[in-house]
């Protein structure tokens, strides 16, 4: 494991926009070791006043989609444009092994090579959503190091369209030609956050269809309400084989973040995501403490077994290890008030 860099370092390469630096920068981050934290923290810290500047952007949709393949040519077309642009994306471990593919670059032929593009997998491990737990520092650190465009991609599973929306300025949600059978419930929640609709793949073969789910997708956002009132959702096509609607897409994108610049909401949209930044670090920090106790660490495997075998209501297990878990910390505070927690009893004796 190569060795850490110091504060200063750190916080120099990032800012000279020093790739390895910057890499090894969100791998801090996105360490869960204890010693690492302070250090990460503090990198943040001096990189704040650099951050802010960039257009951040949010895509998920259903593996298959074309997630990838369309941000090659978006990328590519943007970097034409004069841009720098920072992908980062997420990848859902596994459940049962607890591993991550982390193939993107693979499947971003052209920006992988390109100066401008820096892209960053990373896997979401037990965060819900789909989402890196650390996600919104990595788009600090990339601001930091100068990309002005910073896009997070992620598979559309379980919350993780709500994740990222809550950490973009525009979400944009990938549908392929033909969804119109999908679950309702799935597809209602994902009209619902996106600013853009986006039917991709629509090809040559799969143009009629495309135009079809198109307009099934307009009149849909007819009943549905925006997330922002200045801003009413868009649907479009896209094609990254043959390029049709990349123009039209980032020119939505720019309209878009124009129309809540003006009318005010880009300010109250970036505020609303430092406030959810807060929130998300208050319980990832409660979670952490949690599992790191010792006492919920001896207690967990045996209420665990009891609740597999039918000898403990799960509801009660919960409540008895938050009970011991609050009690031994307000000892710790109030050493007068110890008492024995360590006993336990099942549901024979309860």
């Amino acid at each position: 494991m190569p060795k850490r860099l110091r504060l200063d370092e750190y916080t120099n390469g990032v800012l000279h926009g020093q790739r390895s630096v910057l890499a090894r920068a969100i791998t801090l981050v996105e360490s869960q070791r204890s010693a690492d934290r302070t250090l990460a923290q503090n990198l943040v810290q001096s990189i704040m006043p650099h951050t802010g500047s960039s257009i951040r952007i949010g895509i998920s949709g259903l593996p298959g989609v074309g997630k990838s393949t369309l941000l090659d040519a978006l990328g590519m077309l943007l970097i034409e444009k004069g841009h720098s642009v920072a992908i980062l994306a997420v990848d859902p471990s596994s459940n049962m092994g607890g591993g991550s593919i982390l193939g993107d670059k693979t499947r971003m032929h052209q920006l992988s090579h390109e100066p401008n593009a820096y892209i960053r997998p990373s896997a979401s491990g037990t965060n819900l959503g789909g989402v890196a737990r650390k996600t919104r520092e990595s788009i600090l650190l990339c601001e930091a190091a100068g990309f002005d465009i910073i896009i997070v991609e992620t598979v559309g599973v379980g919350q993780s369209e709500v994740e990222v929306s809550n950490m973009v300025d525009c979400f944009i949600a990938l549908m392929l030609p033909g969804g119109g059978d999908e679950l309702q419930g799935i597809k209602k929640g994902v009209l619902e956050r996106a600013d853009i609709i986006v039917i991709n793949k629509a090809d040559e073969e799969r143009l009629m269809l495309a135009r079809a789910t198109l307009r099934e997708h307009r009149a849909a956002l007819h009943y549905l309400r925006p997330r922002h009132p200045s801003w009413k959702p868009v649907a479009m096509m896209t094609s990254a084989i043959t390029g049709m609607g990349l123009e039209e897409l980032w020119r939505t994108i720019q309209e878009h973040k124009k129309t809540l610049v003006t009318c005010g909401a880009h300010a109250e949209l970036r505020a609303e995501q430092q406030r959810l930044w807060m929130w998300r670090l208050i319980e990832d920090g409660l979670r952490d403490r949690f599992f790191a106790h010792p006492i919920v660490q001896n207690l967990l495997p045996i209420y665990e077994q009891e609740v597999e075998q039918g000898l403990r209501l799960p509801t009660r297990a919960a409540t008895l290890l938050l009970a011991s878990f609050f009690q031994s910390e307000d000892n710790h505070m109030h050493p007068q008030r110890i008492t024995n927690i360590k006993g336990h009893s099942s549901i024979e004796d309860e």
